[in-house]
């Protein structure tokens, strides 16, 4: 359900989880430079890393999607630049960060899951 040709950001450093609209959209601003109702999608996680919080802005109202690993943690990306903030990735990085695959990694690297019956 990530609209296409939408611009995903992931901050770089860790909040609390416990944060909700108000504190993300301020964190989105400050880390990443934009309002939380332009329509990109922020992407925040939590310090152990098996949890995530994705804000957006669905045209009426600011949303909140949260995921928590049942095991093992995100992979997310590294920064390109020193002492940056945030990342920008596309929505296919976005997906496989959802998934639990490392977005740095080439297809054929990536480690296979095993399958849950």
């Amino acid at each position: 359900m990530i609209p296409s040709g939408v611009e995903v950001f992931v901050a770089l450093a860790p909040v609390d989880m416990r944060s909700s609209f108000d504190r993300l959209s301020g964190v989105a601003k400050e880390q990443v430079g934009y309002e939380a109702r332009s329509g990109a999608l922020f992407v925040f996680y939590g310090r152990r890393r098996d949890a995530l919080k994705i804000l957006f802005f669905d045209g009426s109202g600011m949303c909140i999607f949260y995921k928590r690993l049942d095991r093992g943690t995100f992979c997310f990306p590294t920064p390109v630049a020193e002492g940056a903030q945030h990342v920008a990735i596309d929505e296919a990085a976005l997906q496989g960060l959802l998934d639990g695959v490392n977005v740095e990694l080439a297809p054929e690297e990536r480690p296979r899951r095993p399958k849950v019956h």
